[in-house]
């Protein structure tokens, strides 16, 4: 009687951890859809913010750093950022092809033999710089990609620089706390004060600290503070490192 009932309990067991595991994975499951659902809403939501913020950033550097004693700055300027403004209109792009962005290169290398004067090396590195801060960008979203962004080599990665710029960052609940907070939207001093319990001085050294990575940037002064691409793509690997990680710790 005794061994019917242990082989009954064995087999009510063996059924409960089954129907656990299935709802684990479930679970499991769930969050990454749901992660997913997110970072796909994120995307499309902030892809008009970003682009308005590329070019404000890219009309700020025109006027800042263009020469201005030029005859040819009136002509040469519109040129510029009509050609920077329709590549960050890319950003609301799914994707971009490199092809593409191989081109618009060519373009501006073609655009500088044109020009007459020695100086215009500085305006012209001014636009590249900016061009390639856009594609940075792009690359950072995951929606242009080279063959050598494909595959990266572990031994290549500068340790120092990770730790300086993505790790020391990270590694602090409440600084973790404030990109999970505005991974979904952007919010004000006052809201991140409340979520995080930090007041004046000391949210404001992890919202610098966060900041000084490139992280997060404030829209404007005084203004809500949202993620970067950056810090986005920081989040994301954070969560895929530790949804990859569940199953093993459960």
């Amino acid at each position: 009687m005794n061994e019917d009932c242990e082989s009954e309990l064995g087999d009510i067991r063996e059924k409960l951890d089954e129907i656990h595991r299935d709802i684990r994975t479930f679970t499991e499951d769930s969050n990454r859809e749901h992660l997913e659902s997110i970072l796909a809403f994120v995307r499309d939501d902030y892809s008009n913010v970003l682009e308005k913020h590329l070019v404000d950033d890219l009309k700020k550097g025109l006027s800042k750093n263009m020469v201005k004693k030029c005859d040819r700055l009136d002509q040469c300027r519109p040129i510029f950022t009509d050609m920077l403004q329709k590549n960050a209109a890319l950003i609301k792009q799914p994707s971009v092809d490199s092809e593409v962005i191989d081109k618009k290169r060519v373009d501006i290398k073609n655009l500088r033999k044109e020009m007459p004067y020695d100086k215009c090396d500085i305006c012209f590195a001014e636009a590249t710089d900016l061009f390639e801060k856009q594609v940075s960008l792009m690359q950072s979203l995951r929606i242009y990609e080279t063959k050598k962004d494909k595959k990266q080599d572990i031994s290549l990665i500068p340790a120092q620089t990770v730790i300086d710029d993505v790790l020391d960052p990270l590694c602090h609940t409440k600084r973790f706390e404030i990109l999970k907070a505005v991974s979904s939207q952007s919010m004000s001093f006052s809201a991140l004060s409340k979520l995080t319990g930090l007041r004046g001085g000391n949210l404001l050294f992890h919202l610098q600290k966060l900041s000084d990575s490139g992280m997060i940037i404030q829209q404007h002064e005084r203004g809500d503070y949202m993620i970067t691409a950056k810090g986005f793509r920081v989040m994301e690997g954070a969560s895929d490192i530790y949804f990859s990680l569940v199953p093993e710790e459960n």
